[in-house]
């Protein structure tokens, strides 16, 4: 088969969990549950934060802004998801496929970034206390996001730019429910090795870089816990890391299934199980997991449903 250039394909075909007629209801429900869960505790992690001005502080402007990527990320690919499923059709264009594999990088690295971001700012509230005021000033904070937002951009299109310079054979099927450059480079026609080098060198900087710093942090955080005398502000420093610490193990614990499975055995489904705890499951876990151990975010929820109520 003659392979030909990837503006020659009009479009691709997603596979999805599974190509059984009578498990599309259940993935349907499955798929439409999450995604409602996802989106009403990220919208309401955003409303509280924004309408009590107990929690107008760096760490919850971060946390308003990463529901808000949360919100992006899962929102790039189960829409799609959802549609196919109902439709019964597996089809996606072109441009949707590059569209949607940029997004996804973006809210991606956006959500590694800001959990880096979050992990500094825990760094200056537990160990520069006194001065935590001065360093994370609204100025700051502002910046930190702007950079996040422009480097996960950047990761996004460069991304988009190594798939766009593959060349695929016809009938192009995607072992997953999204457009994923691993996935997509294993099935090109040309010489991928190049570009499946430069898309695990640059995850490596995107997702290692933050980890390192995230690492770091923590390095620093737990030695000056540790020295705490009072037991109660022992408590609600370990408290309010752990939180954090649950989200990070979730992403990128969820985030190497993807990649470790898309390098061991493409053309498994565990791929695209790994590829729904990533991209659906986490960002649907993330409010709940700040929320049920944060005291100060459960006070602002009680006295926004009283003032709603």
């Amino acid at each position: 088969m003659e392979p030909q250039n990837l503006t020659d394909v009009s479009e691709f075909l997603l596979l999805g969990l599974s190509e059984d007629p009578g498990q599309q209801p259940l993935l349907f429900g499955m798929f439409l549950s999450m995604y409602l869960v996802t989106m009403a505790g990220n919208l309401l992690i955003i409303l509280t934060v924004i309408s009590d001005h107990h929690l107008h502080t760096p760490m919850y402007f971060f946390l308003s802004i990463l529901s808000l990527a949360d919100i992006g990320f899962t929102s790039t690919t189960v829409p799609k998801v959802l549609v196919n499923t109902h439709t019964h059709q597996r089809h996606i264009s072109y441009a949707c496929c590059l569209i949607q594999l940029s997004f996804l990088y973006l809210f991606a690295c956006l959500d590694s970034l800001l959990l880096m971001v979050m992990a500094y700012d825990r760094f200056v509230a537990i160990c520069h206390p006194l001065h935590y005021p001065v360093i994370m000033n609204p100025r700051l904070c502002g910046v930190l996001v702007l950079v996040s937002i422009f480097i996960s951009f950047f990761d996004s299109q460069l991304h988009c730019m190594m798939v766009s310079r593959l060349t695929f054979c016809t009938d192009v099927e995607i072992p997953s429910f999204f457009c994923d450059p691993p996935q997509l480079f294993n099935l090109a026609c040309s010489d991928a090795s190049t570009n499946t080098i430069l898309i695990y060198l640059v995850g490596a900087i995107f997702g290692g870089v933050p980890i390192s710093g995230i690492l770091f942090s923590y390095t620093r955080i737990v030695p000056f816990i540790l020295r705490v005398p009072s037991s109660r502000g022992k408590s609600k420093a370990f408290f309010t890391c752990g939180s954090h610490l649950s989200v990070v193990c979730l992403f990128y614990g969820t985030a190497a299934g993807v990649y470790l499975s898309s390098a061991v055995s493409p053309s498994l489904r565990m791929g695209a199980v790994a590829s729904v705890m990533f991209t659906v499951v986490t960002p649907m876990l993330n409010p709940f997991i700040y929320s049920l151990r944060n005291t100060d975010i459960k006070r602002a929820l009680q006295r926004l449903l009283s003032r709603m109520s």
